[in-house]
């Protein structure tokens, strides 16, 4: 007898959307690269409490053979990403699947079905959910897994993309580069000039007690440096607090920090611990057998190897002064002193070669690529 595979539409529901999640489980079984999210925390971005879903919309789907899950996708249109692009854009996003072209078909034949009446005439993606989160297909540098809040998929997943009709729009870029190694003598000669040509820059560390006041700054960095970049969308007030009451217990005393002028705000930078070191044994669920080996890490007795570079950016009045290598050169120094060994910086638009200069003074060399797709609606 033929199995019958079917498209079933999913609420963003608590239960459904633990059916969605837990299909990963399957998918990657116990592939020692993946690392599954904590549970918990990634539901939240399809609550209602979410802030982006005051100005987008999400569908979920489901393939199921024969009574078993074989895959899922979502569909996400973003109004204020249409607006600012002046696009009919729908987003696809959360994509897993069985090594099956004839289940990702009708996954991404639902997204487009579902988008075409709404008067959008593109899919891009995988956004999860949009280009502030985490983004893009792993299309090389399988051989390791993701750093903290990127993604990471089985090498069969490119095929089957693209088998559906899509094609590289992007390419997102992850630098690694050995701490320890990095250029010292050379950045503090850097820094020592820096101090000298620019002594009206603060660079103001942010901790998890002045998070809260150092908020407003970060806002006004953020919506001005990164209006340039391509796929950026400014993010509103409440959704920039949402991800940073998401973020704020994972804040680590020297790798982010304000810069600012007499002006005001100039820049912002942002490093992370590799979490992901301590959350892979957890399965995504903190009470798991796991928990013995991640507990070292919750209680600072154990550091993870990896250090993210998250994010970077200086606004653009201010640039060409040396603010993102001044910026840089104090978190390698503080991550030397917390430890880490080594570091990587990501995501980097390919076209970005002004960062990617700048992240040559570290030794950075590219070892993971990432692509976002697009195809016609």
């Amino acid at each position: 007898m033929n199995s019958t595979l079917q498209i079933i539409a999913l609420p963003r529901a608590s239960r459904e959307v633990d059916r969605f999640l837990d299909l990963a489980y399957a998918i990657y079984g116990r592939d020692p690269h993946w690392v599954a999210p904590l549970l918990r925390d990634v539901k939240k971005t399809f609550s209602d409490a979410n802030p982006l879903f005051e100005h987008a919309e999400m569908q979920l789907w489901m393939a199921s053979r024969d009574g078993r899950d074989v895959g899922r996708i979502a569909g996400i249109i973003d109004r204020h990403h249409n607006e600012f692009h002046r696009e009919r854009t729908a987003f696809f996003g959360f994509f897993e699947s069985v090594d099956d072209p004839a289940v990702s078909a009708k996954l991404f034949a639902a997204v487009a079905a579902w988008a075409r009446p709404r008067g959008m005439t593109r899919l891009l993606g995988p956004m999860n959910p949009t280009t502030n989160d985490e983004c893009g297909l792993l299309v090389d540098g399988f051989d390791s897994p993701p750093v903290f809040m990127l993604t990471y998929n089985p090498r069969y997943y490119v095929p089957l993309v693209e088998a559906a009709g899509c094609t590289k729009a992007k390419d997102l870029l992850a630098y690694d580069f050995d701490l320890a190694s990095g250029p010292q003598e050379r950045l503090g000669r850097f820094m020592h000039k820096f101090r000298r040509r620019e002594p009206d820059v603060v660079i103001t560390p942010i901790l998890k007690k002045n998070l809260a006041t150092q908020l407003a700054k970060i806002k006004t960095v953020y919506n001005q440096a990164w209006a340039e970049n391509w796929g950026f969308v400014p993010m509103t007030d409440g959704e920039i607090d949402f991800l940073a009451g998401r973020l704020k217990p994972l804040v680590t005393e020297g790798l982010a920090m304000v810069a600012e002028t007499p002006q005001g705000p100039s820049g912002f930078l942002l490093a992370m611990p590799d979490f992901n070191e301590a959350l892979q044994p957890l399965r995504g669920r903190f009470l798991s057998p796991g928990l013995w080996r991640a507990i070292p890490y919750f209680l600072g007795a154990k550091r993870p190897k990896y250090l993210r570079c998250v994010t970077l950016g200086v606004v653009p009045q201010c640039r060409g002064r040396g603010i993102e290598a001044a910026m840089l050169s104090e978190v390698l120094n503080a991550s030397l002193r917390l430890g880490f060994q080594r570091g990587e910086a990501s995501w980097i638009l390919e076209e970005n070669t002004a960062v990617q200069r700048v992240i040559g003074l570290f030794g950075g060399v590219v070892y993971k690529t990432y692509r976002i797709y697009e195809c016609a609606v």
